[in-house]
Order: C-alpha cells, then structure tokens, then sequence
C-alpha cells in the first residue's frame, strides 16, 4: 500500500488553542486503494480485525521540529502482536504534535474512555474505529520522545 493511498483528516483539536470545552480529537483515516489488502493488515491470525489494544499508532519525525516548522514525518498504525506496519502516511510535524496535545489535555479532563479516537475508512465508509490513550513519538533516529508522546500515567515503556 502507498501513502498516498491515505488521506488523514482531524476534528475536534481547535479548542485546545481558544482554552474552549474539551472535545476528544478524531483522526480519521481514509484509504483509496485496494480494500482487501488493508482488511488484511487490519486483522489478526484468526482473520478478525484488529482490536484497539493490538494496535500501536506512532509518529516519527523526518527532522527536527523546534528548528525546522516546515518538518514533516510519518504516522503509522502497527499490529501490536507482529509488530507489522498495517498503515503509513506523510504528515506534517506541527499538525501531529498540536492533535497529541489536544488529545493530552482532553485525557486530563476526560472521564475514563480514551483521549483520542481513530477511524480507519474505505472510501469514506468505516472500517474500524479505535479509542486509544497512547501515540508514541520518535525523533529521526528512532529515539522516543517522552515529552512530545502521549502516555498514560503508570505506563513503562
């Protein structure tokens, strides 16, 4: 699958910036290519898709993002099992970082059930629809970055 198979979308992270209501921040996924090869990415040796937690979602910059603003990277969503990459896309740094830390603030006021939302669409139909409380980030050489990731409190990694 190609990356610009992908379109990603966001909703709910503009109040993170106007100290609005908090509202849990969506990403919604939309692939154009062929359906059956990402139904199979999303599933698990038992054919079913993927739950939640057997997904990881991720992000790992192509610079460096305090020099350069124009720096993009890479979202990607992998088997949490395998450790296979189900899906990659190009995106810039600063529209990543700003939906981690919409999602961070909506975690602190959040009653429980997740901090962001993840929708994985064919075509505009919905494939899968995850809530998740972790998105790694990686600087350019693979090194996380803890104070630009989203993690739960009381989670090694």
């Amino acid at each position: 699958m190609r990356r610009d198979h992908f379109e990603l979308a966001v909703d709910d992270v503009d109040w993170v910036d106007t100290d609005g209501d908090p509202e849990k921040p969506h990403v919604y996924i939309d692939f154009h290519g062929p359906a059956d090869l990402l139904r199979e990415r999303l599933s698990g040796t038992d054919g079913d898709l993927l739950a939640a937690e057997e997904t990881d979602v991720a992000f790992r910059l192509q610079g460096d993002h305090e020099r350069d603003p124009e720096t993009t990277g890479v979202v990607g969503v992998t088997n949490r099992l395998t450790g296979d990459f189900v899906l990659e896309l190009n995106e810039d740094a600063e529209d990543v970082l700003r939906f981690i830390r919409a999602a961070r603030e909506y975690g602190r006021a959040d009653d429980g059930d997740g901090r962001y939302r993840v929708e994985i669409d064919v075509d505009g139909e919905e494939l899968v629809a995850y809530e998740k409380e972790t998105f790694l980030v990686y600087d350019v050489d693979g090194n996380l970055l803890r104070h630009e990731s989203l993690i739960p409190s009381g989670v090694e990694l």
